[in-house]
């Protein structure tokens, strides 16, 4: 093999390196999946991390699967309250603390706007799932939410996992 031909075969097999570099560092979007554990369950989980992507949720939302739902997390403790304007899927909400453990859960029914609002003024992540997820799932208060996965999941929707409380 000649010199010429060998730089050819680096510079394609270092192409391809780079084009996978590229692609892991990648933000994803919103619609991205993340297999997260809550408990003994596997979900797969969006995040809602904008304030944009938080006030819309799961609205006009009709296509969740039995597994999938969407996590909200949030930088600080706090007291937490949503309700289900415009969105059309009975939910149960979770709400989880700042070390990961379910202190809460909640149904949601579609379209109704009144608040439902946490007991608790400790919060950081709220889990959003289909009606009935926790209960089939046997997912009850003092489950864990898998946090080094959300800070993962984080990181690749190009959020810093630290801001949320979460180590890298």
């Amino acid at each position: 093999m000649t010199l010429a031909t060998a730089s050819i075969f680096c510079v394609a097999g270092c192409d391809k390196d780079a084009a996978r570099a590229a692609a892991a560092l990648e933000v994803k979007p919103v619609s991205a999946f993340f297999p997260i554990k809550v408990g003994d369950a596997v979900v797969r989980m969006q995040l809602a991390v904008s304030p944009t992507e938080q006030q819309r949720g799961l609205m006009q939302r009709r296509d969740l699967g039995a597994d999938d739902g969407m996590l909200f997390p949030y930088r600080k403790p706090q007291a937490m309250s949503f309700w289900m304007h415009n969105t059309p899927t009975p939910l149960d909400i979770g709400f989880f603390d700042a070390e990961g453990v379910l202190a809460e859960i909640y149904p949601l029914q579609p379209f109704d706007e009144t608040s439902v609002k946490s007991r608790s003024k400790q919060l950081k992540f709220a889990l959003e799932m289909n009606q009935g997820w926790f209960a089939a799932h046997g997912v009850r208060p003092g489950a864990k939410l898998d946090l080094t996965a959300v800070a993962a999941a984080l990181k690749a929707r190009g959020a810093e996992a630290r801001d949320y409380g979460l180590g890298e």
